[in-house]
C-alpha cells in the first residue's frame, strides 16, 4: 500500500521530509503546499513534484491524499494540524507540536475526536543510539532512572529569520533546540509525569549579526527580529522524585555541546554526543561502547526510521509512539520552564 503524501510548508526541515518520503517504496510525494508561490515552485522543481500550490485547503479537501507533513512556522503548527486532522488526514508535525498548553490539548480532543494519527517529529527518538539505548533501559539494565542532563549549547547566535521572533516561534533555544533533548530523555525516563520545573533565561548577547568568519546556518526569511532567549536553564522533577537538568543556548561564551545522559541504580547511559553505557558487575565498574555504525545521532537514518514509522501508523499498523498526548507533556513543561523565567519562582504543573 501506497501512502499518497502532501508537504505543507516547504522550508529547510521539509526537505529532509520530502528526501526520506522518496527513499520509501511505501510512499508518493503527490503535492507540495507553501504560501511562498515562488519557493514552492522551486521546490517541485528540484524533487520532480508537479502538483504545487499555495492554498492549503486545496490539499486537505483532496480525497486521495492520505497524509500530510507540516514543515510551517511554530505558531501555525497547531492551527494547521488540527485542520488536517479534520479534514480526515493523518499527520506528521515538525516539533514542536504548539507553543501552548490550549493549543495542544485541542490537538488531542481532535486526535481523538477523528480518530486520525498525529505523530510529532521527534527525530532524535529514531536514531540507532536512541533505539540502542531504549532497547537497554526497556530490559532494565539500569534500574531506576532517578536523574538526567541535557545540554544543546550553541555559540553562534540564533538562525535569523522567524526563528528570533517570539511570536512566531515561541520562544528561543528552549523551543528549537531544547524540545528536542528534553522529550529524548522524558521519553527514555518511561515518560513520568511533571509535577514542577524551575527556571531561567537569559538573553545578553542576541543575535550576534557582528560575528566575522564563521560560517552558519541562515534561516531563509529576512525577517530579523531577536526577542527570543539566548539562553536557558532549568530542572524539571518528575512524580516519583526524578529529575530533569536542562542547558540550551544560541548565542553563549562557550563551545559547542550536545549531550544526554540517563542515570540509574544500576548503572547510567550517554545517548549523545555519542553512545556510551557505564555499568556494573563482579564489583567491577565497566564502561561499554556498543558497536553500531553511528554512536552519535544520525540525522539521515533518524530521518528515514521516523518516516517509516509513520508510514506504519498510516498503515494502520501500529499507533503513533510520539502522539499528541506526548505534545501536550512536552507544551507543560516548556510553558512552565518560560513561566519560572519570567516569575523567578518554582511553578508547578497541574495535569
Amino acid at each position: 500500500m501506497t501512502i499518497k503524501i502532501a508537504v505543507i510548508g516547504v522550508g529547510t526541515i521539509a526537505q529532509e521530509h520530502i528526501k526520506a518520503y522518496q527513499a520509501n517504496p511505501g510512499a508518493e510525494v503527490v503535492a507540495l503546499c507553501d504560501i511562498d508561490i515562488e519557493r514552492v515552485k522551486q521546490r517541485g522543481e528540484q524533487f520532480g513534484v508537479a502538483r504545487v500550490t499555495g492554498d492549503r485547503a486545496e490539499i486537505l479537501s483532496d480525497s486521495e491524499i492520505d497524509a500530510v507533513s507540516i514543515c510551517v512556522p511554530n505558531n501555525k503548527h497547531a492551527e494547521i494540524a488540527e485542520d488536517a486532522l479534520r479534514a480526515g488526514k493523518n499527520v506528521l508535525l515538525e516539533k514542536p507540536m504548539s507553543v501552548s498548553v490550549a493549543e495542544a490539548e485541542a490537538l488531542v480532543k481532535a486526535t481523538k475526536e477523528t480518530g486520525k494519527s498525529l505523530q510529532i517529529g521527534y527525530v532524535r527518538r529514531y536514531a540507532p543510539n536512541a533505539l540502542v539505548a531504549k532497547r537497554f533501559l526497556d530490559e532494565d539494565e539500569f534500574g531506576k532512572i532517578y536523574a538526567a542532563r541535557t545540554t544543546i549549547l550553541r555559540n553562534a547566535g540564533n538562525p535569523g529569520g522567524w526563528f528570533g521572533d517570539k511570536d512566531v516561534a515561541g520562544g528561543g533555544p528552549l523551543i528549537d533546540l531544547g524540545v528536542h533533548v528534553v522529550d529524548l530523555c522524558w521519553y527514555l525516563m518511561g515518560q513520568p509525569k511533571a509535577v514542577s520545573v524551575s527556571g531561567a533565561s537569559f538573553n545578553p548577547i542576541g543575535a550576534r549579526d557582528n560575528i566575522q568568519h564563521l560560517s552558519r546556518y541562515r534561516a531563509s526569511s529576512e525577517t530579523r527580529v531577536n526577542n527570543v532567549e539566548d539562553y536557558a536553564t532549568a530542572q524539571i522533577r518528575f512524580e516519583g522524585g526524578a529529575i530533569l537538568n536542562v542547558d540550551v543556548s544560541y548565542s553563549l561564551h562557550t563551545r559547542n555541546e550536545t549531550a544526554v545522559q540517563l542515570f540509574g541504580e544500576k548503572g547510567g547511559v550517554e545517548i549523545e554526543p555519542a553512545l556510551h553505557m557505564v555499568t556494573e558487575r563482579h564489583d567491577t565498574v565497566l564502561h561499554i561502547e556498543p558497536q553500531i555504525d553511528s554512536l552519535g545521532f544520525d540525522f539521515t537514518v533518524g530521518f528515514a526510521n521516523e518516516i517509516e514509522h509513520f508510514l506504519s501508523v498510516c498503515r494502520g499498523e501500529i499507533a503513533a509512539d510520539a502522539p499528541a498526548e506526548h505534545g501536550l507533556e512536552m507544551a507543560r513543561m516548556l510553558t512552565a520552564i518560560y513561566e519560572s523565567a519570567s516569575t523567578g519562582s518554582e511553578v508547578k504543573i497541574t495535569h
